[in-house]
């Protein structure tokens, strides 16, 4: 498919996309976006259960006239989270701060000349030359080249919230896999705050909340949609535009 029928095609796309989502965003016009229902993540479209690494299972056994029983990381039972089902409180806290600045200038430029002397010189001067031409300089060259960039990022981001999350897996050597979903509406915008990740039960604090530093394979989104998001994105067709233009 040629370059132009592809632009043809994308831009089809994007528009009979835009026409669905604007027809939806007019049904909603002086409604509140709808928050979503409650559901199973399991169930969710595109959830696969987490697949580490395990250390070989220890069974568990009871020691003669003792309460302790191998495999157990406390001696006392707690409310702590650590079955599936169980719900966690997730205390998210990024403090992000990055600043870059880089610059690259580069220069070039090239001449080649290209003659011809001694007895070919003078038959290509009498043969094939006009009067005013000289064999000496058949052919001259030249090319320059400057480029110069610069780019410069300054970065500062910080999140400050608490969500709490709910365990949908435990691992074999006990760790939790926990994922959480907030939503919140105020004035025709819904704010969106979602947790995802692997949880060690050592690093759930007695009042049962555990620091998103210390998940793994930790997965923290922050949005919104609604009216003043909407208003944020760039139309659909400058965003296809920005895709597939060359230039």
């Amino acid at each position: 498919m040629k370059t132009g029928a592809k632009i043809v095609t994308l831009t089809l796309i994007a528009a009979m996309t835009a026409g669905c989502t604007a027809a939806d965003r007019l049904s909603q016009v002086g409604k509140e976006p709808p928050l979503t229902a409650i559901q199973d993540p399991r169930t969710t479209p595109g959830y696969r259960p987490v697949q580490m690494p395990m250390p070989t299972p220890e069974p568990e056994h009871y020691n003669a006239n003792s309460l302790w029983r191998s495999g157990n990381r406390a001696f006392f039972q707690d409310q702590r989270a650590k079955r599936v089902g169980d719900i966690v409180t997730v205390v998210v806290t990024i403090e992000d701060e990055a600043e870059f600045d880089n610059s690259s200038q580069h220069s070039r430029s090239d001449t080649s000349n290209v003659g011809a002397g001694g007895a070919l010189g003078t038959a290509i001067d009498t043969l094939a030359l006009p009067a005013s031409a000289t064999s000496s300089a058949l052919a001259s060259v030249d090319s320059s080249a400057n480029f110069n960039g610069s780019g410069s990022i300054d970065r500062k981001e910080e999140l400050k919230t608490t969500v709490a999350a709910v365990v949908t897996q435990v691992l074999p050597n006990g760790n939790l896999v926990i994922e959480g979903r907030q939503e919140v509406r105020v004035n025709y915008e819904v704010r969106e705050l979602i947790v995802a990740g692997v949880a060690r039960p050592q690093d759930i604090q007695s009042n049962n909340t555990i620091d998103s530093k210390k998940i793994a394979e930790a997965r923290i989104g922050y949005g919104g949609r609604g009216q003043i998001s909407a208003v944020q994105q760039p139309r659909y067709g400058s965003q296809v535009l920005d895709i597939v233009l060359p230039f």
